[in-house]
């Protein structure tokens, strides 16, 4: 299975969630990169050979993708954004759907859960075609709900970031998107606590592992 994660203003939490969803997978797992933050997010050092951004500014064959892959875990990956100021370019289309079809070929092959975290933004309208779930990750908040109800993107399902003292509730933003709330994932020091000491891949809080459990599934 394919999922792509992607928020409609920054700070939703989308690097994070998308993370998490890979750590806390039973699964074999790949982590892709379109943001250029998990490393950090993971506590990993920044790549210092190509990622899926170069690839996609070349012409490459996709059988050179496993390359690119970083273990960050005994059943984990992470396929990294990594761009080269010398290679930026606009993705053609037809690079965005080679890239869907070979996240596909790896979710069959290890019978395994890809995770994309597409970052803050409309992602790439022929990579959602390749995918079976796009979940928007927001925080309640009108600013955001109204984005993403402008959106062109439509989710398939919501990772709600509970916020306390806000007043919107979980059936108003099923309702304002459209989609239902496939996990609420709540606020935790601990979280932020794990993410500044790079300690998320080996210490999962317990509260995302939990909050997170059935759409890793």
């Amino acid at each position: 299975m394919v999922t792509l994660c992607w928020a409609v203003k920054g700070g939703s939490g989308t690097t994070v969630v998308s993370a998490s969803m890979a750590l806390a997978s039973p699964r074999p797992a790949l982590l892709v990169d379109l943001d250029g933050e998990l490393p950090a997010v993971l506590g990993l050092p920044e790549p210092v050979r190509p990622g899926v951004a170069d690839w996609l500014a070349t012409d490459t064959s996709a059988s050179h993708l496993p390359d690119l892959l970083l273990d960050i875990g005994p059943t984990t990956w992470l396929l990294p954004w990594r761009s080269d100021a010398r290679l930026r370019a606009v993705p053609s289309p037809d690079r965005w759907v080679e890239l869907g079809d070979w996240l596909n070929t790896w979710a069959h092959a290890h019978d395994g859960e890809v995770t994309i975290d597409a970052g803050t933004g409309t992602p790439p309208a022929p990579l959602i075609e390749h995918v079976d779930h796009v979940l928007l990750v927001t925080r309640p908040c009108y600013l955001s709900l109204r984005r993403a109800v402008r959106a062109t993107t439509r989710p398939t399902g919501v990772i709600l970031v509970d916020e306390p003292g806000r007043a919107l509730r979980r059936h108003e933003i099923e309702h304002a998107i459209g989609a239902p709330v496939e996990a609420v994932v709540a606020i935790d020091p601990a979280i932020a606590r794990a993410v500044d000491a790079g300690l998320l891949t080996t210490r999962l809080p317990r509260s995302l592992v939990r909050d997170l459990r059935r759409v890793a599934a």
